[in-house]
């Protein structure tokens, strides 16, 4: 039995995130038009009636655009915190009650061997969180939308065999960009997003060595680069004694283009 995921769109424009076992299929997140979704899906080779649950990490447009006209359209089970449940009740329109499913933040749900772990992290969001997915042995950890990794994040998603992993933007380009002081500000706060020198340096104290794969994701469309974000991080772990390409590799995402269906 394997794991298999991918990022079907990561970016500042809609986030999306694919993950099954033989058993069990979930999204995370539905940040792109239901339609737009439904073509991610095709070009994996996969239909979202099959999905046993969409799984919510927090309720900014860029992750639960599609939410409600999916979940209404095929009557999928959703998961989301208290928190963000009342936060974005009013933004996805009318979703059944027994569609609704509470997921605490620091705990985990068993779906058939595949064991799903919620971690709170930094953002401006009610109450944002992420996942760990555990299956077989193999750990899959997903992270972005965190102004800072904290020790305690490091803990929970340190010595995964895969890492899809924000690494927002470069911080010259964000300072020199058009963007207002007050977003700029944002950005760069504890409740924003991580920069790729401060991504690579949270990767060096959590990658482990089963670690295979890390997925640079929640690139800005404005104050990043694939080229620039990969440079960064390479060198920084480079500087740290972690050559990427001889025990791990780093791995693009895009905001329009999924990930090839990936074994874990």
């Amino acid at each position: 039995m394997t794991m298999r995921f991918s990022v079907l769109a990561s970016g500042s424009t809609g986030n999306a995130f694919y993950v099954e076992t033989d058993k069990q299929s979930f999204l995370v997140d539905a940040g792109l038009s239901g339609k737009k979704m439904e073509s991610l899906f095709s070009e994996i080779d996969r239909k979202m009636e099959n999905l046993s649950g969409i799984l919510v990490t927090h309720e900014h447009s860029d992750h639960i655009k599609g939410l409600g006209v999916l979940a209404r359209k095929y009557k999928l089970p959703i998961y989301a915190n208290e928190k963000t449940w009342q936060a974005m009740e009013p933004l996805i329109g009318q979703v059944n009650a027994e569609q609704k499913f509470a997921f605490d933040m620091e705990t985990v749900k068993s779906f058939s061997g595949l064991d799903i772990e919620s971690f709170g992290v930094s953002h401006d969001a009610a109450e944002p969180m992420f996942y760990v997915f555990h299956h077989e042995g193999k750990k899959l950890v997903l992270i972005t939308d965190t102004g800072y990794v904290s020790d305690r994040m490091k803990g929970i998603i340190k010595h995964a065999d895969t890492y899809v992993f924000e690494s927002n933007h470069d911080v010259q380009m964000l300072r020199a960009g058009r963007y207002p002081w007050n977003i700029k500000r944002r950005i760069l706060g504890d409740f924003g997003h991580v920069s790729n020198e401060d991504a690579a340096i949270a990767m060096s104290e959590v990658i482990g060595d089963k670690t295979k794969s890390v997925y640079l994701a929640h690139l800005s469309q404005d104050n990043n680069l694939k080229e620039l974000a990969e440079m960064s991080v390479a060198q920084t772990l480079e500087m740290k004694d972690m050559p990427v390409g001889v025990q791990f590799q780093l791995h693009h995402t895009d905001p329009k283009t999924p990930t090839i269906l990936t074994e874990v």
